[in-house]
This record gives structure tokens, C-alpha cells and sequence, in this order.
């Protein structure tokens, strides 16, 4: 059963300015500026209000593409997330007995990681741009990674994570690594 018309819309937030042509949506806030582009999606996007909201809509649409409407909201409230207050996700080192080394080089944009169940290879991650690493000032091994795009804060936290998986050994036993334990806007 196909639908019609489907709209969804959603509210601009106070001073931030965006702005969409031809599904190229570009979020501009005190944060910097983001854009995203929703080109291969089958939908039209549009400013409605003068510009106070964003307004979705699709035609002849089955219920399971429909679902793509909410999704573009989604995506571009998180937009206006980053640009207002920042995503940041915390990282804390786990080990049994070979304690982690994590330095922060190049300004935050680099995290080498040492002593990792007692091997001597230095792990290097490089964070994703947009995106900087720093240690936690109140709680011990703790990183704490932070930027304006959720998907790029995201996947750099996931990469400091897949760079210290246990090899070869019983994962149940052997719980070294670094974990997420924490994530969402950023707490001014």
C-alpha cells in the first residue's frame, strides 16, 4: 500500500542559521558550520515559515521508505546539536594488571596508546577532522573526545575503541581495552 504524501517537519532553533538547495542542507550556530547533503534520497526539502522550520515530504511512498522521512530530521537536528553545543563521547581505559598509556599528541588531533596488555607497539589513532581528543581533568583514564559532526565524533571514539581489542586470547577473561562509557551533547 502506497502513501500519498508524507510530510515531516521540524523547528529551527534560535540563532542558527541554515540554509538547503537542492537537498544540500548547511547549518550555520556558534559552534561553526555543518553541512550535509541528502541528495540520493527521493524527497523534497524545503524551508518553511520564513525560515523558522524544515519541512520533508514524499510522494507514492511504501511504508518502509517512508521511515527515510524521519530520518532526515533526525540527521538535521543533530546538525543543529553540533553547532549549539557539541557532541562529546567518554572513553575510559580498562586493565587488570599492565596499566594503558594514552598520550595526546598534535593538539588532540592524535592519540598514541602504549603498554597495551604489556606490548611494546605504540597503537597511533588519528581522530577524524572536526574532531579533538583530550585526557578527562576530574576522572582518571579517562578520554574524552569531542566535535561538532555526531557521525565523525562517533567513528573516531569507535576507532581509539577497535585499535585495543584482545587477540587471540579469551575475551571473557581478558577485559583490557577502552571502552565507551558515555555519550551525547556536551554539558556547558
Amino acid at each position: 500500500m502506497k502513501t500519498l504524501c508524507q510530510e515531516e517537519s521540524i523547528k529551527v532553533p534560535k540563532g542558527i542559521k541554515i540554509s538547503i538547495k537542492s537537498k544540500l542542507v548547511e547549518v550555520t550556530g556558534k559552534h561553526g558550520s555543518l553541512k550535509r547533503n541528502f541528495n540520493h534520497l527521493p524527497i523534497e526539502l524545503w524551508l518553511a515559515n520564513g525560515g523558522k522550520e524544515v519541512k520533508a515530504r514524499m510522494y507514492f511512498a511504501k511504508s518502509k521508505q517512508l521511515s527515510m522521512l524521519r530520518s532526515v530530521c533526525s540527521h538535521i537536528a543533530n546538525l543543529f546539536e553540533g553547532v549549539e553545543k557539541k557532541f562529546e563521547y567518554r572513553l575510559r581505559l580498562v586493565y587488570a594488571h599492565f596499566p594503558i598509556n594514552a598520550n595526546i599528541v598534535n593538539g588532540g588531533k592524535t592519540v598514541e596508546i602504549r603498554n597495551f596488555i604489556g606490548e611494546k607497539i605504540v597503537r597511533t589513532v588519528h581522530m577524524l577532522p572536526g574532531v579533538t581528543c583530550e585526557k578527562s581533568a576530574t576522572t582518571k583514564d579517562e578520554l574524552v573526545v569531542s566535535g561538532t559532526d555526531i557521525e565523525l565524533t562517533g567513528r573516531s571514539s569507535a576507532l581509539i575503541h577497535q585499535s585495543c581489542l584482545v587477540k587471540d586470547k579469551d575475551i571473557r577473561k581478558f577485559l583490557d581495552g577502552i571502552y565507551v562509557s558515555s555519550h551525547g551533547v556536551k554539558e556547558d
